[in-house]
């Protein structure tokens, strides 16, 4: 069972959205997309600066629509959201001191989606490096350490983090020595991620509640998004606005999100404000090789659920 309540309304107007994406993006198949929509109906229990106890927020029921939500696909950099999270968890625990570089690394990672950053703070987080190939012994210890940032997930208990793995840097040339070695040969200990286990993680972001209260509202700083990049002329996909979700919502709205991007995906998970309407949260995946209409997708679905939120009841 999931943490949010599969409402009826929502599933109407969600695959509405989904069958209009696919009659203007023929080629986006079926089992290309998947989504996970939330909305928080009022009295509202998220972004309230941890005003809420954990155990009270985790009471407090959401309504929601997931399609293909437990699907396993590559996240590209959503990734980043769960080291964010596990960093902040260690930082909390006194497990790693905190350092200038680290705080660096951790904004250039959310804000910028740095690969470079994050290879940073996954060395912090696991206590291992990238490197020259290691004997079977030593790369099996290097392989254990490596899996720490799993076993932290798995011990929270989630049914949406059970078929997850977050064991992998991203790169951009891709891996070589011990980390080519790790991935396995047919890439087959890549990430996965599905859109409920990040809608879940995101949820417990916005709602004040991963980690602690300060930490939560540190994360909320570093998923802020300027919407004004999306019109900039010095606009590019690198602001995670641009072609993904955040260019799809109206210029008041606010957005707190992280997009992953390949030549092969394209995804947005965010956390939407518009005035006079409720708050929501949506995660969207998309697979497929790269195209012109490609970017088009996110927004497109974007503007569609900005209206949907307009016929809600």
């Amino acid at each position: 069972m999931t943490f949010f309540r599969q409402d009826e309304q929502l599933e109407k107007l969600a695959i509405d959205i989904l069958e209009k994406t696919w009659a203007k993006f023929p080629d986006l198949g079926r089992d290309r997309i998947a989504l996970t929509w939330i909305v928080y109906d009022p009295p509202v229990a998220v972004n309230t600066g941890g005003a809420i106890s954990a155990e009270e927020f985790w009471k407090y029921p959401v309504r929601g629509y997931s399609y293909r939500g437990d699907e396993r696909i590559y996240p590209a950099s959503i990734v980043k959201l769960f080291y964010l999270v596990a960093i902040h968890e260690w930082l909390e625990g006194g497990m790693i001191p905190e350092s200038t570089e680290l705080n660096r690394a951790i904004r250039d990672m959310i804000v910028d989606s740095s690969n470079d950053a994050t290879s940073l703070v996954v060395d912090v987080l696991t206590g291992t490096t990238s490197g020259p190939e290691l004997p079977p012994g030593p790369l099996e210890t290097w392989k254990y350490q490596r899996n720490i940032v799993n076993r932290y997930f798995q011990s929270l208990g989630w049914e949406e983090l059970a078929q997850i793995n977050v064991n992998q840097k991203p790169w951009g040339d891709g891996p070589y020595g011990r980390e080519r070695a790790f991935l396995g040969e047919m890439m087959e200990n890549r990430n996965m991620l599905t859109t409920n286990a990040v809608a879940r993680l995101l949820h417990a972001i916005v709602g004040g509640v991963a980690v602690s209260s300060a930490r939560s509202q540190q994360m909320m700083d570093l998923l802020k998004r300027n919407l004004d990049v999306a019109t900039s002329s010095a606009s590019d996909e690198e602001n995670q606005v641009t072609g993904f979700l955040g260019e799809g919502l109206p210029t008041n709205a606010q957005l707190w999100s992280k997009a992953g991007w390949t030549s092969q995906v394209r995804h947005d998970a965010a956390y939407i404000e518009i005035p006079n309407r409720q708050p929501y949260l949506l995660v969207v995946f998309t697979e497929g090789k790269a195209d012109t209409k490609k970017k088009e997708i996110l927004p497109f679905i974007s503007r569609s659920f900005v209206g949907a939120m307009e016929n809600l009841s």
